[in-house]
């Protein structure tokens, strides 16, 4: 038997990993990187397979990497995190920089920034896992960088359904009837009556998403 609760204890960071060039880039939020090797500098970078970064990633072989603070807006989360550059340009809006071989490297809301070349891609299922050589690495702010556990806890946030950690957390959460829950159909998010002074019902109706800016319209009772 898997606990799921067990996994969640396992540290992660959130990160944007961006990838393309000065005409058309992407980017997603991945949760999964950790450094591999001091000499050379590597790190290992998990994207599922489906992601349009991907694409980015396998025609160019080089990705960005930033890190995201604690007061990440949610409109960056939103942005990187539950919308697909097949529909949007998500770069758009943003500050951008372009480094090594022209990747984009988002710099806003941004602790530290991160290039490098891909030297290795290993096929674990539903996701590839890079092998990325440093090249350049920038440190931006002093800034707390956000960890998952905070974004779970904290923001209230979940998972996007591409993200190695995906959980349908509907089905985790089955078995409690304490109070009147409702789900954002986009994001996951979990809007609990118990855990706010305001009935889900009695929002605003232009009121939005706190993770995804989804309408209140995209929320379903659980």
């Amino acid at each position: 038997m898997i606990n799921f609760d067990a996994l969640f204890k396992i540290s992660y960071g959130l990160y944007v990993v961006c990838s393309g060039n000065k005409e058309h880039g992407n980017g997603f939020i991945c949760n999964t990187v950790m450094q591999v090797t001091a000499d050379p500098v590597q790190l290992a970078v998990c994207c599922n397979k489906n992601n349009y970064t991907a694409e980015f990633i396998a025609h160019s072989g080089v990705l960005s990497i930033s890190v995201l603070p604690e007061n990440v807006s949610s409109e960056l989360i939103g942005t990187f995190g539950y919308q697909s550059g097949r529909d949007k340009d998500k770069l758009q809006g943003f500050d951008v920089s372009y480094g090594i071989d022209n990747v984009p490297v988002l710099l806003s809301e941004t602790v530290a920034t991160i290039e490098g070349k891909v030297k290795q891609t290993i096929d674990v299922g539903t996701h590839l896992i890079y092998i990325c050589e440093i090249i350049e690495a920038t440190l931006l702010s002093n800034s707390n960088p956000i960890t998952y556990d905070y974004y779970r806890k904290i923001k209230k946030g979940v998972s996007p359904k591409n993200a190695p950690t995906y959980v349908d957390e509907t089905k985790q959460h089955t078995d409690e009837t304490t109070s009147e829950k409702y789900r954002c159909l986009i994001c996951g998010y979990i809007y609990d009556n118990a855990e706010n002074d305001t009935p889900f019902e009695q929002l605003p109706e232009d009121w939005e998403c706190p993770v995804c800016r989804a309408a209140k319209a995209m929320f379903e009772k659980m």
